[in-house]
């Protein structure tokens, strides 16, 4: 079933070149004589409080259970290979930071479910499979981005399919690419007819390039066509125009691979997480697709020769998790995310910029005028290539009102407003000024502009987690 063109007006597409290209390569869990390692990392979750089931040294399956949630009883974490407990990594005050696995060499051994057709029709069946199997934690309620409660219910399911942001993953490709999962489209079908019988499912494309998209014609879901810039593909917005959490209800979401693993999962019975994962960047030698599995080590020699440090960010360069590589020692953050899409490279901005925004520079990304590559840009000109790094051009400074906000948002929302609700702490103001429509994600254009280089999105998180435990949640 489809719906009409909604058009986002609101918001910024910011350029940076290197985007994947559609090729694939093969990343074994066990290949030429190296055992790779795998990392499930409770710091993927939030408010998860993590009660360990292994140690160092047992030996486990793909789909065993690592650990589980003291706070949500019973939702275990499994591991995504077969193999050998390597590590435990813990943190401050013995917090757990990672359960790492290094591969069996050779064939995987994977967990194995019965499920029969009378499973794919009854929801509690379908609950309770998910739990076991350990894909339940792919789900996220909004508000709060948290693991859902099993007994919970959504009043929808959101699903967003295409991806607006920086070096932008083709979703369209990873299904069609996918090494394990010959039958990609049928697994994806089979995944939303699946959670279809949990709550109504509300897939978005893309209105310009997915309308003749095998996508488009998915049953048992609503499609949805969204054009405009960046955030017209972030399931927060598509949630504000689809349908607007109110408070007191839920929604739960889930991302385009996440459905088709469970999907593989209820068509042939067994557990096996494989993802296809963009390598992007300016930097990065081959931008292209890997085919690995969840929370695998990057690869290496993947950059251009002389590029110099680079920033290594586990999805997209707004909102994704900054990752470290150690060569002696084990890194809890130098493993892929649980549902990591894609992997950018970003040179650093750790150098001194000489004269600053004095100078009228050619080859700075600017949405304002501030630089005659602005004005450019404005009269459609382009005039060199524009440089990015992570360099914040300036220090942190009190917090100034622009203006600059209201026009990146496109939710039905105050933003300046709610961040100064959320760094004061009030949460009756913060609910007010729609803190339950929002995750950190919806606001990381405002953090870009910001001229005050505030971290908003550690602001809104900080929002959101006094209001959860305000609701002891």
């Amino acid at each position: 079933m489809k719906s009409d063109t909604i058009r986002i007006t609101k918001g910024l597409d910011i350029p940076i070149p290197g985007a994947a290209q559609r090729e694939l390569e093969l990343l074994f869990p066990s290949h030429d004589g190296v055992q790779y390692e795998y990392a499930v990392k409770p710091t993927d979750y939030v408010g998860v409080a993590p009660r360990l089931l292994v140690s160092e040294g047992d030996s486990v399956i793909a789909g065993s259970p690592l650990f589980e949630d003291k706070n949500n009883p019973g939702i275990p974490f499994v591991s995504p290979v077969s193999g050998t407990v390597k590590a435990i990594v813990r943190g401050e005050k013995r917090k757990l930071l990672s359960v790492i696995v290094e591969a069996d060499e050779g064939l995987q051994r994977n967990r194995q479910f019965k499920i029969t057709d009378a499973d794919l029709t009854d929801a509690e069946k379908i609950r309770e499979m998910l739990v076991e199997s350990g894909l339940w934690n792919m789900l996220r309620q909004r508000p709060f981005g948290i693991v859902p409660r099993p007994g919970s219910q959504p009043k929808a399911i959101f699903i967003s399919a295409f991806d607006s942001s920086p070096l932008p993953v083709d979703y369209d490709y990873i299904l069609q690419a996918h090494r394990s999962l010959a039958q990609s489209r049928e697994n994806f079908q089979q995944g939303i007819t699946v959670l279809s019988q949990i709550a109504p499912v509300h897939l978005s494309l893309d209105g310009k390039s997915q309308r003749d998209s095998f996508l488009a014609n998915t049953a048992n879901a609503t499609v949805h066509f969204f054009e405009g810039p960046h955030p017209a593909g972030l399931v927060g917005t598509q949630i504000a125009y689809i349908d607007p959490i109110n408070k007191g209800e839920t929604v739960w979401t889930i991302g385009v691979q996440d459905v088709a693993i469970i999907g593989h999962l209820f068509h042939t019975g067994t557990y096996k997480p494989d993802r296809v994962v963009a390598f992007c960047g300016p930097n990065v030698l081959k931008p292209i697709y890997y085919s690995l599995f969840a929370g695998s080590d990057i690869p290496t020699t993947i950059l251009k020769d002389g590029s110099g440090k680079q920033r290594i960010i586990c999805g997209d360069v707004l909102s994704g998790v900054s990752m470290r590589r150690t060569k002696d020692n084990i890194a809890s953050d130098s493993f892929l995310s649980a549902s990591c899409d894609k992997v950018c490279f970003i040179p650093e901005g750790d150098y001194y910029d000489f004269m600053g925004w004095l100078r009228p520079n050619l080859r700075k990304f600017s949405i304002s005028r501030t630089f005659l590559s602005g004005i450019l840009s404005k009269i459609k000109i382009q005039c060199s290539k524009i440089d990015f790094d992570t360099s914040k051009h300036g220090s942190q400074r009190p917090l100034f009102v622009t203006g600059e906000f209201e026009k990146l948002v496109p939710l039905d929302i105050y933003p300046m407003q709610l961040i100064k609700a959320c760094i004061v702490g009030d949460i009756e103001l913060m609910e007010n000024l729609g803190i339950y429509e929002v995750e950190p994600e919806d606001l990381a254009l405002c953090e870009f502009a910001d001229t005050s280089k505030t971290e908003i999105q550690a602001i809104i998180r900080e929002g959101l987690e006094k209001v959860r435990k305000e609701l002891g949640l």
